[in-house]
């Protein structure tokens, strides 16, 4: 029989089968052996050593050349996953066996892994089990392992090996798409004030080729920002739902839903939110009329004026809503030049000299990307990850991967060399991104918990499961698989290009489905694992299909808090490992929900739950139980401390006074959010908090978040956080006072003597301290050899501390944040401490690494200085070079909001030679604001009423300007191109702006940008 080579895509699709999840199984498998499982040993045994070739076949890296390959690949899947839910089955019926033998309250309580395996043992028959495991298809894919390994071995994708501790931005966007925004939004301009009532526009291209972004060019223009009374952006995708477009909308323009409307309902009331208003409304990636003909149009009759900006990759669509030729823009390709310098760029390199002699290659590498941005990243993000040589780059550019038999054109061969180049765990971890809606928002630590749920990430010695999987997620980013948002620190949020995500389902073929339920198809069930729930209905139903959807895996709902569900849904997913009903109506959980053992992720972040059943004790597999934002939900059930495998438990923003005894003894918790601290308990083992002690056996955490620290009691020890290895991130919060008086002494000395003991490890990352009443700060923070890993510090509302402790002194803190330090009134010396180096010399350097400072509503605050007055004369003493100090070297933006004493900056922050942006707002005593050589960006100043000279700002580009009615001079601002003025500010700039006009014509031969800033 002949049988033909597979499709590319199919190759690709099979490939995402990790090695990670058969390993998973075996060592399962190996667990359960070793504990002495009676009844079923002999079946587990050849069971495990089956698995153990299959695997074997697996890491060896063989070519799949046949087509019946496919099938074998994917019946591997299924078999694991079969294998996977009778280890779950095995273990809940040990475990209820061992129960109903030993049902003390000390047996049931204890939940240790070792003991929760070895309850298997109890049983000497288990027929169905056994019956099971001898029809998986695991013996007949094992025969077809000796077929398979005769064929030629394949070259392995990349390992990761890269430090992406800094990760480039690039954003070129190239000088087309630059020069286009500039004439679209001049013409946004012409037409927002002609006559017609609305206008259209259109961006027109192939997908990748950058619309989207020449239309945000557009949408954020300096001349087109504030010309109309509303502005909105809305992502439609083919996916949309009329009532979630509207609801969109209408939070766009600050209209908030506060019930349930039918469609035409609000339709009625968006018409009413704009009435007379003018409008910039972006309709990005549609691809079809129906969301303007049938849905917008109307509505938006009432507006005064409309602008609708369309993106399109079908001039078709953009005519048939109107919009006349003149006002179709098609976006070109990206010419050569330009797309070798993005192309060097996204290998996340500073300089070109670096891949110079690569060049002639390089080009040859850019033409087969067709001019697409997109694509160039793509494959730039693969070489980003080799050695920057000749024959890797030209292995590159003779890859099988750039010919391809999909039909689709805009599924570039680069994308399936992107993907062909990612390690297996990787394959998968990119898939699961398409799940979610497109040009959704991503958080890395959902992806993360996702990732680890699904059994996707790898076991690596003496690390957590997590910390890999956020590699995993920094790796695809570095690959340009994941668009990191920048306006958020530390790339935690990202996007996948909807493209890409196109690519993504595609290559899931029938294992993916993102929609309504109600379309789902009965032919296509046998393949279906995960689900991705997309609707705007208010109640989500699933057809009645039999057991067509038993072995669905995951299930994920992306609704809101309008969107409700079935009570009896959960019974049709008998196999699912992963729930997230994030901001449903589900009212309360029932009983059932113990019988779906499979569990490993359930989510009801912001649900209307008001109780959990104690049959969750049942769901011994689950690893995260989400119960952030449940208003209604005041208590935990003691079956929760059954748990045994639980990572994460989110209690952020629930009121919990509530709790079991035993939390200690959930040993593999790494992610504890929202952990209430109590002392008091009533006679049935439950508890208004849990004690601080009963952290200290939790050994595996990771990330902590303690509430209601002042109801702790001093501890017998201080080392039960600062001996946690894997700890990173930490957040420790007091209860606000109920009233305006004083914390009583001793709940001040009380609260001082327990954040001593909580000193962090030093392998800290995140800090955050919020509402402690202390009079000091702990000793510990501040000291670089206690914090020498911090990189974000955020001292929220510590309103009894008259001065800030000296975290000058961390050698790698990036980010701070003070916000409410009522209490302070003077900064000085004692904020930087000593500097990092010898402070007696030219070496010491304070916050060597700081890139933001926010200082908040810190109301009494009056004067800021590094140094002491006798230092800054002795600094300024000719040849004095000992006394020097260097400050703020990366600082790139100042903010301070509602400081509303501070009268000046202190001198010395014109020594940040990185600055790029000062903020400053409520600000009313602030008198003069002037040299800093190096600020080189934005200067914000708004309602600094007292405000009267600006100067010398020689490399400033913007000045924004709102309430400060006293400003009489402004000068040396050099570098100045646009000023933004409110309209409060229009006699006052009349005293110097003419002046700074003259200044810029005579300088730069051209008329000073003044903009209205509303």
């Amino acid at each position: 029989m002949f049988f033909p080579l597979l499709d590319r895509r199919e190759v690709c699709s099979v490939a995402t089968i990790p090695d990670s999840s058969v390993k998973s199984c075996i060592n399962q498998v190996q667990q359960i052996i070793q504990a002495g499982a009676l009844g079923v040993y002999n079946e587990l045994s050849e069971l495990l050593q089956k698995m153990q070739q299959i695997h074997k076949f697996l890491v060896s890296g063989m070519r799949i050349e046949v087509y019946s390959t496919i099938i074998w690949l994917t019946d591997v899947k299924d078999a694991m996953s079969e294998a996977d839910a009778i280890i779950d089955s095995l273990r809940s019926e040990g475990e209820q066996e061992s129960h109903a033998s030993s049902p003390s309250p000390t047996s049931i309580i204890a939940c240790i892994p070792v003991q929760f395996l070895s309850c298997v043992h109890t049983v000497q028959k288990r027929p169905k089990i056994n019956a099971r495991i001898r029809k998986t298809k695991i013996s007949e894919l094992q025969q077809r392992v000796k077929t398979l390994a005769d064929t030629e071995p394949i070259v392995k994708a990349s390992p990761w090996n890269r430090n992406i501790s800094h990760l480039l931005e690039p954003n070129l966007e190239g000088e087309e798409i630059i020069n286009a925004s500039g004439k679209l939004a001049d013409l946004v301009v012409a037409l927002a004030h002609k006559r017609k009532k609305v206008h259209k526009l259109a961006i027109v291209g192939k997908g990748g080729v950058g619309k989207t972004t020449l239309a945000q060019r557009v949408y954020n223009h300096h001349n087109v920002r504030g010309i109309f009374s509303k502005q909105a952006w809305l992502c439609v995708s083919g996916e949309y739902s009329d009532n979630t477009l509207i609801k969109e909308l209408l939070k766009n323009i600050g209209v908030p839903q506060e019930k349930e409307l039918r469609k035409e309902e609000l339709r009625s009331k968006l018409s009413e939110a704009i009435k007379g208003k003018s409008l910039f409304l972006v309709l990005d990636n549609v691809w079809t009329s129906h969301v303007w003909t049938d849905l917008l149009e109307a509505p938006l009759d009432a507006t005064a004026t409309a602008l609708i900006l369309v993106t399109t990759r079908n001039i078709e669509v953009a005519q048939e809503i109107g919009v006349q030729v003149q006002h179709v823009h098609q976006v070109e390709l990206m010419r050569r030049e330009v797309g070798w310098e993005l192309f060097w760029k996204s290998m996340h390199i500073n300089e070109e000299e670096e891949v110079k002699n690569l060049k002639e290659i390089g080009m040859h590498i850019v033409d087969k990307c067709g001019g697409l941005p997109l694509a160039i990243k793509a494959v730039a993000g693969v070489l980003a990850t080799k050695d920057k040589n000749k024959k890797q780059w030209k292995k590159i550019l003779k890859s099988s991967a750039w010919s391809t038999n999909e039909a689709s054109t805009e599924l570039h061969g680069a994308f399936y060399l992107s993907y062909e180049d990612l390690q297996p765990y990787l394959k998968q971890c990119f898939l699961y991104c398409a799940l979610f809606p497109e040009k959704w928002t991503m958080n890395r630590d959902d992806l993360v918990r996702f990732w680890v749920a699904e059994g996707f990430v790898k076991d690596k010695e003496n690390q957590l499961l997590e910390d890999s999987a956020e590699e995993y997620y920094y790796e695809l980013i570095y690959r340009n698989l994941l668009e990191p948002e920048p306006i958020y620190f530390g790339h935690q949020w990202c996007k996948v290009h909807d493209l890409l995500r196109q690519f993504a389902l595609n290559l899931s073929n029938e294992e993916f489905f993102s929609g309504d339920p109600e379309s789902l198809d009965s032919k296509t069930l046998s393949r279906l694992r995960y689900i991705s729930v997309i609707t705007g209905k208010n109640l989500v139903h699933f057809p009645a299909m039999g057991t067509g959807l038993k072995e669905v895996k995951t299930l994920i709902f992306n609704g809101d808090n309008s969107t409700s569900i079935e009570s009896t849904v959960f019974q049709q997913f008998h196999h699912v490992k992963v729930l997230d009903l994030t901001g449903l109506h589900v009212g309360n959980l029932t009983e059932y929900i113990g019988n779906l053992v499979h569990l490993r992720l359930l989510d009801l972040d912001g649900t209307d739950v008001s109780c959990i059943p104690e049959s969750i004790g049942s769901l011994r597999s689950l690893e995260v139980l989400n119960l952030q934002r449940c208003d209604s939900l005041h208590s935990l059930p003691s079956a929760i401390t059954k748990l045994c495998n639980l990572r994460r438990l989110g209690l952020g923003g629930t009121s919990i006074d509530q709790v079991p005894e035993g939390i200690g003894n959930l040993a593999f918790l790494s992610d504890l959010e929202g952990f209430p601290i109590g002392t008091s308990r009533d006679n049935t083992r439950m508890q208004d908090g849990w004690k601080l002690e009963e952290l200290a056996s939790l050994v595996q955490l990771r990330r902590l978040d303690v509430v209601k620290l002042g109801k702790a009691l001093p501890c017998g020890t201080s080392s039960f956080l600062e001996d946690k290895e894997h700890l990173k991130f930490i957040v420790l919060r007091c209860t606000e006072q109920a009233t305006d008086k004083p914390y009583p002494d001793e709940d001040v000395r009380n609260i001082e003597t327990i954040f001593k003991q909580l000193t962090p490890p030093k392998n800290l990352e995140d800090l955050a301290i919020d509402r402690f009443f202390g009079q000091c700060y702990p000793t510990w923070l501040g000291l670089g050899t206690h914090l020498p890993s911090v990189k974000h510090l955020t001292l929220a509302n510590c309103i009894s501390c008259e001065q800030l402790p000296p975290v000058g002194q961390l050698p790698n803190l990036k980010y701070l944040r003070i916000v409410g330090a009522t209490a302070v009134t003077r900064v000085g010396p004692e904020f930087i401490g000593r500097g990092i180096g010898n402070p007696s010399s030219s070496q010491a350097v304070a916050f060597p690494m700081l890139e933001f400072l926010m200082m908040r509503d810190m109301t009494n605050w009056a004067t800021w200085s590094f140094v002491e007055e006798e230092e800054i004369q002795q600094e300024s003493t000719p040849g004095n070079k000992e006394m020097a100090l260097q400050l703020l070297p990366r600082l790139k933006e100042l903010q301070l909001v509602n400081c509303p004493k501070i009268r000046s900056l202190p001198s010395h922050l014109a020594q940040a030679s990185s600055l790029k942006v000062i903020q400053l707002r409520w600000a009313s005593s602030l008198n003069v604001l002037g040299n800093l050589p190096w600020l080189s960006d934005i200067l914000v100043l708004a309602t600094c009423s007292n405000l009267e000279t600006i100067s010398n700002l020689p490399l400033v580009t913007v000045l924004r300007l709102q309430k400060c009615l006293n400003l009489r001079s402004v000068e040396n601002l050099d570098n100045l191109q646009q000023i933004w003025l409110t309209q409060d500010m229009k006699d006052t700039s009349s005293q110097w702006l003419s002046q700074l006009q003259e200044q810029h014509r005579r300088r730069h031969s051209k008329e000073l940008d003044v903009y209205t800033w509303r």
